[in-house]
């Protein structure tokens, strides 16, 4: 049975909030999720990730980003991203401290859906060597019906590791889009597709795809494992 306990470090700002999923055994690697910006890290997709992650030893924080933790409801302000990329970093920074002398050899990943994903890629363009791996869920390539405004121009700065989780229908960006944008990573990368999923995966609200939390973590580990 996992553990989960609430994961408050308040010596940084912005602060570290969420929720920690700590394995029986675990062996060392950690991943960092968070979330949209629709939504928070009690979001179904991030809750199915961590027990499926978890389950098979990793040991991993649901964080807030900043912007949620000062307001519940609300999308982010474009203009504090930047502060919602400190967020990131300093969860990052924070696992890291928790499992120092735990193991040796661990990894740290960092993994969002939509927005916190988009983030997580800006602030690894800017830090190559922040984490070994990125796990992206619906990229938001572009806003629906918008595919003119772009959100690439930092891909080609991206040096770390990413396996994109892309659905079929997704309204942010289409299968032929993201793979076109995917072309402009130098770095290993590595596109899973979920056919017929918009961009919630399948997890709106209480209907979910059981099978997908296992189907990542078996992709991610093929290539990260």
């Amino acid at each position: 049975m996992e553990a989960i306990s609430s994961f408050f470090d308040q010596h940084v700002d912005p602060h570290v909030r969420g929720w920690v999923h700590t394995p029986p055994d675990p062996h060392g690697d950690v991943l960092v999720l968070t979330h949209g910006a629709g939504g928070n890290c009690d979001a179904s997709l991030l809750v199915a990730l961590a027990e499926a992650f978890c389950g098979h030893g990793y040991t991993v924080l649901r964080c807030d980003l900043p912007f949620r933790q000062e307001r519940r409801f609300g999308p982010p302000f474009p203009g504090k991203a930047e502060r919602d990329r400190t967020g990131l970093r300093n969860a990052v920074a924070a696992m890291r401290k928790s499992m120092d002398g735990k193991s040796e050899g661990g990894k740290i990943f960092l993994g969002g859906h939509s927005y916190g994903g988009r983030q997580a890629t800006m602030l690894c363009a800017e830090e190559y060597d922040l984490v070994s791996g990125l796990l992206l869920l619906s990229y938001p390539l572009h806003p629906p019906r918008k595919p003119e405004q772009l959100r690439t121009q930092h891909l080609p700065n991206l040096r770390t590791p990413s396996l994109f989780v892309h659905g079929t229908r997704d309204p942010f960006g289409s299968i032929e889009e993201i793979k076109k944008a995917l072309e402009l990573i130098p770095a290993k990368k590595e596109l899973m597709e979920v056919d017929g999923a918009g961009h919630d995966l399948g997890f709106k609200g209480k209907v979910q795809v059981p099978s997908l939390p296992a189907r990542i973590f078996s992709k991610f580990d093929e290539i990260f494992g």
